[in-house]
């Protein structure tokens, strides 16, 4: 086996169960071929005559899987001299594979419903309301722990964290009779009516009540020397451009953990039909990045690209990019469905006490516990088995339901109680920035994220259905691609979707406006940033000044203006350049 540096006790394990699959397969197809030689005559004529047939339609398919790896929403990726090139024959031979050939032999992939259909919610009064039919007697609720205050100390991953999440969870029975309310900060409790169960999630406490976050003087993100620039009614011709310009706009970034470009659109489709439907020229606009690369191997170097502006931390007690959004009076939220915290795993070490919350200084609101759960997450051995948790090749299910279904339930209860509820109208309302974290895509088969297609385009359909997208910036987009199984292993194919990540950016048309404008006004090239960048090499690097920019609007520090996705980047980059390592460079320019 190819030794890509993953230990046994993590994804290593991968590495096995593929050699035994791969063996024994191959041996008993040895044994029949040699069996079918013997008793059957002219087998190998016959044999001869199906391989070139064979050969010939997989050639044929591969033909037609090479002209649409590199297709996107709109368009696609544009050979030039000018711009970097995919290094080695990219032949996509995954693409032969049918849907669920690699997992088949591992179970359904569909969640088995609950036996009693529970009904449960919050009330107005935040009064728990439960209905389990005809089961009326020995009805419990487990109110799980509020983990944003927890310090990094708590939040270890595998050792810790899903430990804490079971041992500060209270279990109590419920009365219809007696009002059962939780404390305001709870977000998840878990209804059980004998042997099933149901999550049931809510905002708390109400964002109307939450005070104006100070943020403390030693580490507050505004304090940074910035040159900031202002906007002004000189700046631009267009006064409509320039008053929707000051519009504070909301953020939300769904992170699709290990999910290459191509990936997306093979196991993808209904949500890449949906993005499509987000292309409303004087509404708003999307764009996608066909020459995103990544920074490093794995999640840790390229969300700490995109969340600290660096893939390997140098600085002490680096807070992630959400903490600057809610120094600037952004609301901040976050959803976690694999049981862990990125800033204890991605760059803990990095923090003088780990009796500091980085939740606490950086999030209004936290999802994290339910994910914990044993019957999803396993409270024995490690997380990264292949038959459960969240990196398993099987479907991820909880109590009938993908894991993922009840994440997306708590997005859409943030989204609607910041839109709803916050404080102020128009200009005065608070704006929110929200960050969820999927992992379907971290397992080797790639198979399991197609689990996700109705969720997501259901989700990105809501959302354009809702008018938010008039202001508010969604990106969809992924740290890295698969960097397991027999794609990643074997063929070169593999190793270019490792590094070229798939990423989408939906802005509103007065922010796509605004950047034109810029652009041609100030820009060193007259062009269109979103355009420009759409066939450029760009990085998380990028991602992180987007993400400063909007945190800082309407000021902006032109130095993040000039390096995010707002600015056209620079033609013909070259990995060097752009800050990726040679060792993980797969776009690199022709040479005489």
């Amino acid at each position: 086996m190819y030794d890509h540096g993953e230990r046994f006790e993590k994804h290593g394990f991968y590495n096995l169960l593929v050699f035994l699959v791969i063996y024994i397969p191959l041996n008993v197809a040895i044994a029949i071929f040699y069996v079918l030689w013997c008793k059957v005559e002219n087998f190998l004529i016959y044999f001869a005559a199906a391989s070139v047939i064979s050969a010939i339609a997989a050639s044929a398919s591969l033909v037609h899987y090479r002209r649409i790896f590199d297709q996107g929403l709109f368009g696609s990726l544009k050979h030039s001299s000018e711009e970097c090139g995919w290094v080695g024959r990219n032949i996509p031979f995954v693409d032969l594979l049918p849907s669920g050939t690699q997992n088949f032999w591992a179970g359904s992939m569909y969640c088995k419903p609950e036996a009693i259909a529970i009904k449960a919610f919050f009330d107005a009064e935040g009064v728990l309301q439960v209905d389990c039919g005809s089961h009326l007697e020995n009805i419990y609720v487990d109110i799980l722990p509020e983990t944003r205050e927890w310090p990094l100390k708590d939040k270890v991953m595998w050792h810790k964290y899903n430990h804490l999440v079971l041992e500060r969870s209270v279990r109590v029975q419920y009365n219809k009779d007696v009002p059962f309310a939780v404390n305001s900060t709870t977000q998840a409790v878990v209804v059980r009516c004998g042997s099933s169960s149901r999550i049931v999630t809510r905002v708390g406490p109400p964002v109307s009540s939450l005070p104006e976050y100070v943020p403390p003087t030693e580490s507050d993100t505004r304090a940074a020397k910035n040159r900031k620039t202002t906007i002004t009614q000189a700046d631009f011709a267009s006064v409509d451009t320039m008053q929707a310009s000051k519009i504070r706009p909301n953020v939300i970034f769904l992170m699709l953990d290990a999910v290459s470009h191509r990936q997306f659109y093979r196991r993808l489709p209904k949500s890449a039909q949906a993005l499509r439907t987000l292309h409303r020229p004087g509404i708003h606009r999307i764009y996608e990045l066909y020459r995103y690369h990544s920074v490093g191997f794995s999640t840790d170097n390229n969300t700490r690209a995109m969340y600290i502006g660096e893939a390997l931390a140098t600085k002490p007690n680096p807070l992630p990019i959400w903490a600057y959004y809610r120094d600037r009076g952004y609301v901040t939220a976050r959803v976690e469905t694999g049981c862990d915290d990125w800033a204890r795993e991605c760059v803990g070490n990095k923090f003088t006490s780990h009796a500091f919350s980085v939740g606490n200084r950086s999030l209004d609101y936290e999802l994290t516990s339910p994910f914990c759960l044993p019957e999803y997450y396993p409270n024995v051995g490690n997380a990264y088995g292949n038959f459960k948790g969240p990196y398993s090749i099987k479907a991820r299910c909880l109590y009938g339901r993908y894991v993922h279904e009840w994440a997306f339930d708590y997005l859409k209860q943030l989204r609607q109680e910041f839109r709803f509820n916050g404080r102020g109208k128009g200009r005065d309302h608070r704006p929110y920035m929200i960050t969820a974290t999927f992992l379907e895509g971290h397992e080797g088969t790639g198979e399991v994220l197609r689990t996700v297609d109705d969720s997501l385009s259901a989700f990105i359909e809501d959302i354009r259905d809702s008018g938010e997208l008039e202001n508010t910036v969604l990106i969809v987009g992924a740290d890295h691609g698969l960097h397991m199984g027999l794609n990643f292993v074997y063929s070169q194919n593999g190793r270019i979707e490792h590094q070229n990540p798939f990423m989408a950016i939906s802005v509103p048309e007065w922010l796509y406006q605004f950047s034109e404008d810029y652009q041609e006004t100030f820009g060193l090239e007259k062009v269109s940033p979103f355009k420009a960048n759409e066939q450029r090499l760009t990085t998380p690097l990028e991602m992180h000044h987007t993400f400063r920019v909007l945190s800082d609007w309407p000021q902006f520090d032109t130095e993040n203006w000039s390096r995010s996705l707002f600015a056209a980047q620079k033609a013909g980059r070259t990995c060097e350049e752009a800050g990726i390592g040679a060792n993980y460079c797969m776009c690199k320019h022709k040479t005489n």
